[in-house]
Order: C-alpha cells, then sequence, then structure tokens
C-alpha cells in the first residue's frame, strides 16, 4: 500500500490502514460535548453513592429481598458451624450470591462481571462463580433494538442501514451488538444500549449504596474492598459506561495515545463521525482471530509471544506516560488480526489518571526496576492505596518487606495460610484500600498474566520484563529525569523487587511463565489442603 492509500487519520491516531471514513476531530458532530458529559458523570457519583438515611425506593425492598433470601440459609449454616472448611463456605456463599445477582438484572449482572475478571483480587470462589455471570445476559428483541436506534438516530432503520443484522452478535448487561452496512456501503458494528437500563442503573447505584454498610464484615468479598469501597468502584467505572459518546471519545483518545507512542501493534476501530449518540454506537467493524485462539493464530504464522509482549509494554505506557489506559481488558475485548496487530474492542471503562496519580505510577515503576521499597510504598500512598498519614516505615516493617525473601514453596499449607492472613490483618489495619485506576491496572495485569498461559507459556518472565524496563527508561529517559526530578544516566535496573514478588532470590535468573505456574500450582495445593484439614 502506497502513502497516498494511507487514510489521513494514520498522522494522529492508530487505525486500519484504510478506513470506511476518515476521522478529522475538529468536524466529529458529537466530540464537543464530552467533555462536559464526563464531568457530569464524575459529579454524579458521591451523589448516587452516599448511602441515605431512609431506604431509596421501592426497588430496595426488591434487592433486599433478594439479598437475604439468598444470603440467609449460608448464615445459618454458618452460625451452626455447618461447613466442614472455609473453602465450603465461601463457595457456597459465592454460588448464593451469583444466583441473586441474576435475578436482580443488568446492573448486578455488570458488577458480577467486573468482579470475575479480578483473578487475585477477589476471592476465587466468588470469582469462578460470577464467571458464569457473562453468557447469562438474555437479547433484547429486534423490534426493542430498532426502536431504540431509531429514536436516537431520528431516522427509519432503512434510511440509514442498507442491511442491519436481527440476531446480535453479542449481548452484555449494558447493550448488545449487531452486524450491519450502511446505505453508503461500508460493513460496521452497530452497538445499541437496552432500554432503561440507564435509570435502572442510578436506582440500583443508591440501593446498594444504602444496603452496603450493612454487609462489611458479613460476608466474605475481598481482602481489600469492603461493600461500601466496591459499590463506589463499581459506580466510578459504570456511570460513563451509560453514554456512549463518552466511550466513542474514549476510542480516540486511547487511538491517539498509541500513535503518540509510536505503538504499531495495537489498532482502534474508528466510531462514526455522526452515527453516535448516547444510546447508539455505529463504529468500523474489525475481524481477526479470537485472544484465546492460539491454534488459529499459529497457524496463521503470527508470534503469540510479539503479541503478549506488545501488550504488555502497552499498556505500561499508557498508564505511565499518558495517564489513560483500556480498563477492561478480556478475551472478548480483543482481536488479533492476520498481521499480528491486535485490535482493542469495548471502550465503556476507560482508566485516566490525574497527573499526580500519573507520576505516582511513574515512581512506583522506578521503584520497582531500582528495588527501591520505600519508594514503592511511597508511590502506592501517592496512588491512593494508602492514607497519606501513614507511616510507611512501620508498613515496610510489619509486611517484612526489608527482609530477604522467602520461598514459599518451602513454607508448609498452615505456614502459607498463616502468612497470608497476616500480610491482609496487616494491611487492613493500615487503611489500606483499592482506588479504581490501580484496581483496572492490576486487572489487566492479571489477564495478561492468563494470557500469557496460553500465548507465551515459555516466556522468560524474568528476561522479558527486564528488557521491558530498559527499553521503558531508554525511550522516556528524558521525559522521566524531567518530571521526576532524576538523573537517569545513574539509574540501575535491579529486577529484587520482581524476583521477591515471583517468591524466589536474588540469585535467580530466569523463569518461564510454565515453571512460574507449576510453583503457584504447587503453592495453591498446599494451602488447600490445610484448609480442607
Amino acid at each position: 500500500m502506497s502513502p497516498n492509500d494511507r487514510s489521513r487519520d494514520l498522522q494522529w491516531g492508530s487505525f486500519t490502514e484504510r478506513g470506511p471514513w476518515e476521522l478529522d476531530p475538529q468536524s466529529i458532530r458529537w466530540l464537543g460535548s464530552t467533555q462536559a458529559l464526563r464531568s457530569q458523570a464524575n459529579a454524579e457519583v458521591p451523589v448516587l453513592t452516599t448511602p441515605r438515611r431512609l431506604p431509596p425506593g421501592g426497588r430496595v425492598i426488591i434487592v433486599t429481598i433478594n439479598i437475604v433470601k439468598a444470603l440467609a440459609p449460608w448464615f445459618i449454616k454458618k452460625k451452626r458451624n455447618k461447613y466442614v472448611d472455609r473453602s465450603a463456605s465461601q463457595a457456597d456463599v459465592s454460588l448464593r450470591l451469583r444466583k441473586a445477582v441474576e435475578t436482580l438484572g443488568p446492573t448486578y449482572i455488570k458488577l458480577g462481571q467486573i468482579i470475575s475478571s479480578g483473578e487475585g483480587l477477589f476471592p476465587p470462589e466468588l470469582v469462578e462463580q460470577f464467571k458464569k455471570c457473562r453468557d447469562q445476559v438474555p437479547a433484547e428483541p429486534f423490534s426493542t433494538v430498532r426502536q431504540t436506534v431509531e429514536q436516537d438516530l431520528g431516522a427509519r432503520l432503512e434510511d440509514v442501514f442498507e442491511w442491519f443484522d436481527e440476531r446480535e452478535l453479542a449481548a452484555a448487561s449494558i447493550a448488545q451488538v449487531h452486524a450491519a452496512r450502511l446505505l453508503t456501503g461500508e460493513d460496521v458494528v452497530v452497538k445499541v444500549q437496552r432500554p432503561r437500563v440507564a435509570s435502572l442503573v442510578r436506582k440500583d447505584l443508591t440501593v446498594m449504596a444504602w444496603i452496603a454498610p450493612y454487609l462489611v464484615g458479613r460476608i466474605p468479598i475481598s481482602a481489600l474492598a469492603n461493600p461500601p469501597a466496591l459499590v463506589e468502584l463499581f459506580a466510578e467505572t459504570i456511570v460513563e459506561e451509560l453514554d456512549f459518546r463518552l466511550e466513542a471519545s474514549n476510542m480516540l483518545d486511547v487511538a491517539a495515545m498509541l500513535h503518540d507512542l509510536g505503538q504499531e501493534g495495537y489498532i482502534v476501530p474508528r466510531p462514526h463521525p455522526t452515527l453516535v449518540t448516547r444510546r447508539v454506537l455505529v463504529m468500523e467493524r474489525i475481524s481477526g482471530f479470537n485472544f484465546d485462539d492460539v491454534a488459529g493464530m499459529k497457524d496463521a504464522g503470527i508470534d503469540t509471544e510479539a503479541v503478549i509482549r506488545t501488550g504488555m509494554i502497552a499498556f505500561m505506557e499508557g498508564a505511565m506516560i499518558h495517564g489513560i489506559f483500556h480498563g477492561d481488558l478480556h478475551g472478548g475485548n480483543l482481536f488479533v488480526l492476520h498481521d499480528g496487530r491486535t485490535a482493542l474492542l469495548d471502550f465503556g471503562i476507560v482508566a485516566r489518571l490525574s497527573q499526580e496519580r500519573r507520576l505516582a505510577f511513574l515512581r512506583l515503576m522506578l521503584s520497582a526496576t531500582t528495588n527501591d521499597v520505600m519508594g514503592q510504598m511511597t508511590a502506592l500512598r501517592d496512588l491512593g492505596a494508602l492514607p497519606m498519614d501513614t507511616d510507611l516505615g512501620a508498613v515496610i516493617k510489619d509486611l517484612r518487606l526489608d527482609q530477604a525473601t522467602i520461598d514459599p514453596t518451602t513454607l508448609s499449607g498452615e505456614q502459607m495460610v498463616t502468612e497470608v492472613q497476616r500480610v491482609i490483618k496487616a494491611l487492613l489495619g493500615y487503611g489500606a484500600s483499592l482506588p479504581k485506576e490501580l484496581m483496572l491496572y492490576v486487572k489487566n495485569m492479571v489477564f495478561l498474566d492468563g494470557a500469557i498461559a496460553r500465548l507465551a507459556p515459555d516466556l522468560d518472565i524474568i528476561a522479558e520484563l527486564t528488557t521491558i524496563s530498559m527499553t521503558f527508561m531508554q525511550r522516556h529517559g528524558a521525559r522521566l529525569s524531567e518530571e521526576l526530578g532524576v538523573d537517569m544516566s545513574t539509574i540501575e535496573v535491579d529486577m529484587g523487587s520482581l524476583k521477591q514478588g515471583l517468591g524466589v532470590d536474588a540469585s535467580t535468573e530466569s523463569m518461564t511463565y510454565r515453571q512460574l505456574q507449576e510453583r503457584r500450582d504447587l503453592i495453591q495445593k498446599r494451602m488447600r489442603d490445610h484448609i480442607v484439614k
């Protein structure tokens, strides 16, 4: 393809070479209002999540009845010591919560879906149960879809589309998507919001905020996210999803960020310059391999290790250099093209870091690559994970971060369980929490961790992260020096922190993901065996 055949919007965004239309930010009809809409959505969160003194309407009765019906049998069995062990108790309460969530509808299913991708952040029993929520949302009838599209676009379906597939490509809690073709001939995907879901979400958030304080300490949800904090975090992620103009704006911002970073391994589908409203989003259709189709990718000659490597670099750079990154990575939101590039989909949840938190992310990265424990704790505090008046020295001492790493595979199951409980108790004692941006970043890293298991199990984790850290400092050294006030030429990469996180001593030079997973499986087995005893 000659330079003249390339779309002109590639001069500022990471898109396909020749799109169905070209985007000019100066002439996009819906773009001018998005900044005000985003501010309005953010201002709505504290209003929705501040607990009211009185129950918020009739919806709270329905929600309360369903939660009580689900949890009362579990609570009674727990009080009577009917469970053989803690794992059985968590499995039972997780099952009951999942069934209640499915009964309560889209808002609660969405919450379950977010929790389902939080492996490592929430109890495994809860994650496994809520994974079943991903396919539990029936599609709206086509007559409803037609009505929503025609209302928002102000025209009959036939006056906009040459063809519109009545059968959905996928259905989620907030919206569903359909394949279509415009009258002008372009193949597109149309995302259509479920009717009344916006008002239902807002009602449900006020109900969640009212109920959450009564659940504190009563059900095992997460070590570092009590129910009120979880509701607030959920509200911050879902409110912006209710306006597709904000999602389309996110698409442009992420595309511009990837272009600025020179990340040629990722592309973003183009939203239509005029066919975007609060409830309808028309976008370029992109096809490729599902992210889990490892066999298909390898048969096509795609380097799956390169796919993973690009992801690890792109999301770190996006957060730390531009303060923006896709906040909801999972297999359904990624396509791998035949040329090995990855298309990002579904931009309803995008994390945006303030300047202060972006710089804290930078300091966290720099401290991790130089094995500066105090620097890491300071950065985590500045990210909102610890109160600003926390005695960081005491935290380091209590968590034993100033001591040599103990290989967890040398511990018995009882010793490992005791150690985990000790760390969690210490963190909670210091008021630790999980701010939205950090939660989304960690959740993405957890997804990439699982993706490595499928796409690149023999990747040398230690060598790869060492290379990424050095490349990052080489590419952005001047900026780091200016923003953090450090001389990058004097910085030496020390992967001691990484090795400590992997549970190996400083002398370990390499470890494939396959070897890491074997260690994890051994640790988990010993902990499960101890809990069952």
